[in-house]
């Protein structure tokens, strides 16, 4: 009777979730296992730091809505509990495997012990000790349940070397296929809440939809944007639901960031809010006046019941899957008359204004306006590239000028602020998307997180392009320094030649200090074959989403 190793049960159970890619670094506790997948039919993405790899494998997660996995040793695990971190706020469905110590050695001092279980925990929905090697299917399959369940995230495994190793008879292992204990089967709503939602909706006169990270685990747009035509309601995206509807549709007000979009601003004008698959969380003020109206009704639509009403109240409360109910709500709809409301005009007035603002500022001038870098990617973008935005005020400007036109193309550091995700974020999308334009944008202070992971772009040949905005600073935090104390504290740094660290690398690399310079250069880093990175001198100008930070706390103290 065929007997088989933990390693390759492992590879077995992961195979049975369709996992073809796995972002590591290898070491001392996965060696077993990375040479049993090296004779599997697997990509072994490898990286620098496993920071880096965790950050490629939430991209992948959240772009394919595949599971992410990742792999590292027990040390590496250590350095990759700030992507699990990250991966929490991202709502990705991260598996992370980290190898350690033989088990009959753990609590005596075993080489590299630390309580990984334990230090993956509050980072994780939860992480396990694999102890017996006939349950690693068992454990796999738990984690994959877990990931994917209610508001996604990661799920940490260790299981240690000898379990990797040890062999058990094939004929004692049994397999259970995902869709036996992962059902893929759409939670629906109770069709009178959906009654009771959508007669709030047909009564407002200043209704607004803010879809969030939950709205998007879909692949397709589709059934928002089947929603919006049909109720001719205004709808701002953020994080995972960017491009599901496209910026430029009629009914779109762009990205959901009120100290960037005039139009997400207006939120607080609102009298009936939606919060598709979207937190009640700081980002929105809580959802507490002056934020949202007092008097404003909410709908809130979450998978987790955790969510509803959470800080604050709702009218309408549905508990499952955010896209299927949404169908729900627009075949109900499409029973009753809606017309277009004058509402809809005075977003399209904050927004032309907006629009007026950034050309003012985008004039060709040297340094750089930060705005005038974006208006020249802008103009020679297409529909199906892909942008990734990491940093401060030079990112800042960005996300509330450049558009999302396609849904899983448009990327923007998580909720919990964590710079240095951009690079391994925009080389998992190139992997995802390898005959699309990856757009990487970068402040010059997030760069120094992860920017050896050029090296892996050169490696595996993934040829994405970096605008680094070059202001010699830590921006946003300067500019808050010098706006609360009148001075920057450990905010400066030099201007430094990232180009040339990227042309030693193996990439393509190009100064650009002058406008004229700027369109030719991003023409030749494009044509140049390799993973590119243009370090770009720009202007220390204040963003607005950093003098509403300043505004913020100086209201504060006055109180």
């Amino acid at each position: 009777m065929a007997r088989v190793t933990g390693s390759h049960l492992i590879c077995k159970a992961l195979k049975l979730e369709g996992v073809k890619n796995i972002f590591a670094l290898a070491g001392d506790h996965i060696l077993p296992l990375l040479d049993v997948i090296a004779d599997q039919d697997f990509h072994i993405y490898d990286t620098r730091h496993e920071q880096a790899a965790v950050h490629m494998a939430d991209a992948w997660s959240r772009i394919t809505e595949q599971p992410g996995v990742c792999m590292y040793t027990t040390p590496g695990f250590a350095n990759a509990i700030p992507g699990l971190t990250n991966a929490m706020h991202t709502e990705a469905p991260v598996i992370s495997i980290a190898g350690c110590a033989d088990t009959h050695d753990l609590g005596r001092g075993a080489q590299q012990e630390i309580d990984q279980v334990g230090m993956a925990g509050p980072m994780c929905k939860s992480s396990f000790m694999v102890h017996d090697v006939r349950r690693i299917p068992e454990f796999i399959a738990r984690a994959m349940r877990l990931a994917f369940s209610g508001r996604r995230g990661p799920v940490h495994l260790t299981i240690p070397i000898d379990i990797q190793e040890q062999s058990v008879e094939e004929a004692e292992i049994v397999f259970v296929q995902p869709d036996n204990y992962r059902p893929n089967a759409p939670v629906l709503a109770d069709p009178e809440l959906v009654r009771t939602a959508l007669g709030l909706l047909r009564a407002a006169q200043k209704p607004l939809i803010v879809a969030g990270s939950a709205a998007g685990y879909t692949l397709s747009g589709e059934t928002m944007q089947r929603f919006a035509e049909i109720t001719r309601l205004p709808i701002l995206t953020e994080e995972q639901s960017r491009g599901l509807i496209a910026d430029d549709h009629p009914y779109a007000f762009g990205y959901f960031e009120r100290g960037l979009n005039r139009a997400a601003a207006k939120v607080r004008d609102a009298d009936v809010v939606v919060l598709l698959g979207r937190k009640q969380d700081f980002t929105i003020g809580f959802c507490r006046p002056p934020h949202i109206g007092a008097d404003a009704k909410i709908i809130q639509i979450d998978p987790s019941p955790l969510e509803i009403g959470r800080n604050r109240g709702v009218d309408v409360g549905m508990v499952g899957d955010v896209t299927s109910i949404l169908k729900q709500m627009s075949k109900e709809a499409a029973n009753y008359q809606w017309k277009e409301l004058p509402w809809l005009e005075e977003l399209r007035a904050a927004r032309s204004a907006q629009a007026q603002w950034a050309e003012k500022l985008a004039r060709p001038e040297t340094p750089m306006h930060a705005l005038f870098v974006h208006q020249t990617l802008k103009s020679m973008l297409r529909p199906d590239d892909c942008l990734v935005f990491d940093g401060g005020d030079f990112c800042h400007f960005g996300r509330s000028f450049l558009p999302a036109l396609k849904p899983k193309r448009w990327f923007n550091v998580s909720s919990l602020g964590m710079l240095g995700s951009s690079l391994p974020t925009a080389l998992a999308a190139k992997v995802a998307y390898p005959a699309s334009r990856v757009f990487m944008l970068s402040g010059d202070g997030a760069f120094g997180f992860n920017g050896m992971e050029f090296d892996t772009a050169v490696r595996h040949k993934l040829n994405i392009v970096s605008i680094l905005g070059n202001d010699s600073a830590w921006g946003i935090d300067r500019q808050i320094q010098l706006g609360l104390y009148g001075r920057s504290v450990a905010t400066d740094l030099l201007q430094t030649r990232y180009d040339q660290m990227v042309q030693g690398l193996g990439g393509y690399g190009e100064f650009v200090e002058r406008p004229e310079n700027l369109e030719p250069a991003l023409g030749r880093a494009l044509a140049s074959g390799k993973p590119a990175l243009l370090n770009v001198a720009v202007e220390r100008a204040i963003s607005p989403r950093a003098e509403a930070a300043i505004g913020r706390r100086k209201a504060a103290a006055q109180k």
